[in-house]
């Protein structure tokens, strides 16, 4: 863990990559403004943020969360600062994310809700998984993403 924590940073940063479904977004953007973390957006997605099923999930919480907008992978990591570390969640991962030390400010990368992260994207970063105890092929994405936050939570306080 580093010695001095930025307190000026998120709590950490959900990252959705080619989302495809409006109500989820909606879902993890009500996550973000719950727990002060920033949410990044990676084109294409599956819907618009005008949808009514977006509006239906997020609420009134959007005005309470810092979305950014990426037309690309590449475009997002562009804006990465030095040092940034990236996590990518996916059923293929074999560490589970309770044994990962976060840090204030991470990226947790989450892929789109039919296939997860591809492979070129998935193999490139430090990888984590959920538990799936009872089975099943994988959780819901805001489920997934909202686990994940709240672990963050829970190790930085």
């Amino acid at each position: 863990m580093p010695e001095q924590i930025d307190r000026g940073l998120p709590l950490c940063r959900l990252v959705l990559y080619s989302p495809e479904k409006a109500g989820n977004v909606g879902n993890v953007a009500r996550t973000c403004a719950v727990l002060g973390a920033e949410l990044h957006l990676i084109r294409p997605y599956g819907f618009h943020l005008s949808d009514r099923e977006f509006a239906r999930a997020v609420m009134d919480y959007l005005s309470g969360v810092s979305l950014h907008e990426h037309d690309s992978w590449t475009a997002f990591q562009g804006r990465l600062e030095p040092g940034a570390r990236v996590w990518a969640f996916s059923t293929h991962a074999t560490d589970l994310y309770t044994n990962a030390q976060f840090v204030r400010g991470d990226y947790l990368l989450f892929g789109p809700e039919s296939r997860g992260l591809p492979v070129w994207l998935r193999d490139a970063l430090p990888r984590l998984k959920l538990p799936q105890p009872g089975g099943g092929r994988s959780l819901n994405l805001a489920v997934a993403a909202g686990a994940a936050a709240f672990e963050v939570q829970r190790q930085l306080g």
